[in-house]
């Protein structure tokens, strides 16, 4: 009898996965062996595009239903390995969607959007991107909304979001946040990528990390292997 793959026994998790979503793009998702995904629905669009981008989304998981499961809890993780389809986790890369209007929060947390993250790149109303000159830290407006986050129970994502305005955040939050997609600066010092030190604050703060294998994050560019891959993670 052939023993059990590992992804067979394991609950996969892909941090983050953004794409032109489509039935094929989804059955190599499964076909992969991912459990569950963080797929994004919106970066840079307002409320009312932000609205269409879930909406397409949640359309397609109900259309895909034979290997598509929306989650909204733990539990649904476990229900779609169980089931053998694709958890998929509607999550952001910015907060534009909510513009300037804390309750919107409520109204993306009861369409099941159970990821943010804080910026994308470059300044917002929240706090200063990994790109910015000057980083300005956490806003005001970025306290009342991580603390409405915490209260509705969607993960704070910082891998794209300035080191203050991260350690910021990381110190703020009541509740463990994520760099769901980093490589390590101590291999490659990119502005994108999060140091030692940042690495171990995360951690020390019960905080979860992802790593990236994108080759531009990586020492070895468009030569990355597997092996390197791995590399980068042991790292980490």
């Amino acid at each position: 009898m052939n023993s059990p793959t590992l992804h067979d026994d394991s609950i996969v998790m892909d941090g983050l996965v953004i794409s032109n979503w489509s039935r094929s793009v989804f059955e190599d998702m499964r076909a992969g062996g991912l459990t569950a995904a963080n797929c994004t629905c919106s970066v840079w669009d307002g409320f009312y595009d932000t609205m269409i981008n879930v909406s397409r989304l949640k359309q397609q998981i109900e259309e895909f239903d034979d290997i598509l499961l929306q989650v909204h809890s733990v539990e649904d993780i476990h229900r779609a390995k169980a089931d053998g389809k694709v958890g998929i986790i509607l999550g952001w890369q910015n907060m534009s969607g909510i513009e300037d209007q804390i309750p919107f929060l409520r109204v993306f947390r009861d369409l099941g959007v159970l990821a943010m993250q804080l910026t994308y790149n470059t300044q917002n109303l929240l706090g200063s991107g990994c790109w910015e000159t000057r980083d300005g830290g956490l806003s005001d407006f970025g306290r009342e909304a991580i603390d409405e986050m915490n209260r509705l129970g969607i993960l704070i994502d910082l891998p794209h979001v300035g080191s203050k305005t991260c350690e910021d955040a990381i110190a703020y939050s009541k509740k463990p946040v994520a760099y769901t997609h980093v490589a390590p600066k101590g291999l490659l010092d990119y502005p994108r990528n999060k140091s030692d030190e940042e690495l171990k604050f995360i951690a020390d703060h019960g905080g979860g990390i992802g790593v990236a294998v994108y080759p531009r994050f990586l020492p070895w560019g468009e030569d990355t292997t597997v092996d390197n891959c791995v590399e980068a993670i042991e790292y980490v």
